[in-house]
């Protein structure tokens, strides 16, 4: 627990057991279950991945056919997607907080292990946006600047690099931080115009901030109250984060993880107190491991700006621990603001980009998304125009909804920030739903968008509610983008019947292991504390 934690916890400081024999066998079963699904998903990304132009699996035999025989792949890929959604489920009952026996943390270690090694050697599945990342660095690579120009104006349409990009990103500028293009700088440097090995290394760059999350998220659940086995379950064993980020190698891995490794830096030595005190003396080192942590966040805010709103949340937190006035809250919101400031000017200069990248954050907006609310109310209200005959007036509505959302966001996040400094919200949950409110609201909404909001609240929320919601939503996202990254105009033939055959399948093979699918879990009663 840290400064200012209010949300009432379980006081019940009994740990659960081990788990029984029968259990272990249910986990067994769960485990090959869910490895099954990631080998199917690694076999059917042959040809339902989001493959590169020049793909080389067509020269293999045996592995070539499957890039000819689309449904199937895409089949195949269906039934490894509802494994590893339905092991998940299942491993949730044995992780649940308050049961009297639940998995220990070594073997959820073990079991997220299982899991994720057959999906490293994937075809990058859900999105394409692996092959933007290579292009922009590129650009930057040739000394071009990527935040002014795109990959087609600056490489050429023939380039190998630019022919992977999707046509509609082909001209628009890098979103991306310096940090990030730099390390993709890197990457090309190694790989040049190789298309395999540089997804190769950016998985291996995205591996790298999945194992920072995994090592984050069990000890930011400790100093929250919250069981880490539960966490790591709801937090890096979720299918958004296996489908996403380690199969769909979003550099959100490396800006989640640098985000959560600098809070749990920061609070490290920051002790527990409450609206009334005391408020102890500055602990040994304190001072530098809020500054180490505050620089790691911008760190991660120079790959993608969202882990900026963390140094909000975490200033609230260290003026908690100071004493909660006003004073503390701006002095310790400037000292944090030099950090950041300094950081991304460092990252800024020192990578030769300067500070372009400011101006081209809005490039998805492109993007005119039916899964972001304010963009679907758009067609919602445009539509509605049609009907009643006052004319085609989409685009309008949509830009109208869009600025409502952009307004929406940052005061829900602001009045999210005034909570947890009253003291009336744990501030990491107040992290956590303060970037759900600002992608959500957002223009543009993608299911990996969620994970900002969905890892900070899996250490700090306990609540089964909470906990119940978030399953329910990881669970439907992780079904709802189609593997190959892309639409299927010309081709929707092919979904209804690769759905048909999924389910047919995963049906069957339920029927096989439905003996040793774990019950409703039996828990222990809670008993609920005053406030800390």
């Amino acid at each position: 627990m840290v400064a200012g934690d209010t949300v009432r916890e379980n006081t019940d400081r009994r740990s659960p057991g081990a788990l029984d024999a029968r259990e272990r066998r249910q986990l067994d079963v769960i485990r090959r279950f869910g490895t099954v699904g990631a080998l199917l998903l690694a076999v059917g990304s042959l040809g339902a991945g989001a493959a590169p132009v020049f793909n080389p699996v067509w020269r293999i035999p045996v592995f070539g056919m499957f890039s000819r025989m689309t449904t199937v792949s895409l089949t195949i890929a269906f039934v490894g997607v509802f494994m590893i959604v339905l092991a998940w489920l299942g491993l949730g009952r044995l992780s649940l907080p308050g049961r009297d026996r639940m998995v220990s943390l070594p073997q959820m270690a073990r079991t997220l292990l299982m899991w994720t090694a057959p999906l490293v050697f994937t075809v990058p599945m859900f999105s394409k946006d692996v092959y933007s990342y290579l292009a922009q660095s590129e650009i930057a690579a040739r000394g071009l600047d990527p935040y002014t120009v795109g990959p087609a104006e600056a490489l050429g349409v023939g380039d190998p690099l630019t022919q992977g990009v999707p046509t509609m990103w082909r001209d628009t500028p890098s979103p991306y931080g310096p940090l990030f293009i730099v390390v993709g700088k890197a990457i090309n440097w190694v790989t040049g115009d190789h298309v395999v090995m540089g997804v190769a290394f950016h998985r291996l760059l995205a591996l790298v901030g999945f194992a920072m999350i995994v090592w984050a998220l069990p000890r930011l659940a400790r100093c929250f109250g919250i069981n880490p086995v539960s966490a790591l379950w709801l937090g890096a064993a979720n299918p958004l984060v296996l489908f996403h980020l380690v199969v769909g190698v979003h550099n959100e891995a490396l800006a989640i993880g640098l985000m959560l490794v600098g809070i749990e830096l920061a609070l490290r030595r920051m002790p527990r107190c409450g609206p009334d005190g005391p408020f102890p003396p500055w602990r040994r080192g304190e001072l530098l491991w809020y500054g180490i942590g505050a620089t790691v966040i911008t760190l991660g805010a120079a790959v993608k700006i969202p882990a900026a709103l963390a140094l909000g949340f975490l200033g609230v937190m260290i003026a908690r621990r100071l004493g909660g006035q006003w004073k503390h809250l701006f002095a310790t919101g400037a000292a944090l603001m030099v950090i950041f400031l300094g950081v991304l000017t460092i990252a800024s200069l020192g990578s030769g980009l300067g500070y372009g990248w400011t101006m081209t954050l809005n490039t998805a907006n492109a993007i005119k998304s039916w899964m972001a609310p304010m963009t679907a109310l758009g067609f919602g209200a445009g539509g509605l125009g049609i009907l009643l005959g006052l004319g085609n007036h989409i685009d309008a509505a949509i830009t109208v909804s869009r600025m409502v959302g952009t307004l929406l966001g940052p005061l829900l996040a602001a009045k999210l920030l005034l909570d947890g400094f009253r003291w009336r919200l744990r501030p990491m949950i107040g992290l956590g739903a303060a970037l759900g409110a600002v992608l959500v609201f957002g223009a543009t909404v993608q299911p990996w968008y969620l994970l900002w909001a969905a890892l900070p609240l899996a250490v700090a929320a306990g609540n089964i509610r909470f906990r119940t919601m978030a399953t329910a939503i990881s669970a439907g996202f992780a079904v709802a983008l189609p593997p190959t990254g892309s639409t299927f105009d010309g081709r929707t033939y092919q979904l209804p019947y690769a759905y048909a055959g999924a389910l047919i399948v995963v049906a069957m093979a339920l029927l096989l292991v439905r003996r040793y699918v774990p019950t409703s879990p039996r828990r222990r009663p809670e008993t609920v504390g005053a406030p800390a």
